[in-house]
């Protein structure tokens, strides 16, 4: 039979026999952890050389077409400013001469409405002609 001394120290020793298992286990997944690790960023780096080269072509072409709508907005200015002084002639050339002609007929116009009101009122005689109100009722 065993002692309290030998039991307490076989207690001991199949917990630190079982720690080092739980320690060797635990330290052999990271093992394969890292190692995966290490070949995952090794394919990276493999792949990051061309994905580089993809990308350097790809800024070129957008720099290219940006180029190529730099020059196309600047048409686009020259065009709007040879619209806007085509416009700005029409409107003088245009403009000046039916302003008058309007003005004129207005003139016209008002002259002949004058006219009509004048003889509006010697027809009636010199009594003014007061309107009726609306609905046909007078003062109440």
């Amino acid at each position: 039979m065993l002692t309290g001394g030998q039991l307490a120290g076989l207690i001991v020793a199949v917990f630190w026999a079982v720690l080092v298992a739980f320690l060797a286990f635990t330290l052999l997944r990271l093992a394969r952890l890292l190692r995966e690790a290490g070949e995952v960023l090794s394919e990276i780096g493999d792949q990051a050389g061309p994905l580089m080269e993809d990308m350097t072509r790809t800024v070129r072409r957008a720099n290219e077409q940006l180029g190529r709508t730099d020059v196309i907005t600047k048409q686009v200015a020259g065009v709007t400013q040879n619209v806007s002084a085509v416009t700005t002639v029409m409107t003088s050339v245009v403009g000046g001469p039916l302003v008058k002609a309007a003005a004129f007929s207005y003139g016209v116009r008002k002259a002949l409405g004058n006219r009509a009101d004048e003889a509006r009122a010697r027809n009636a005689g010199s009594r003014p002609q007061i309107p009726a109100r609306p609905g046909g009722k007078g003062r109440r």
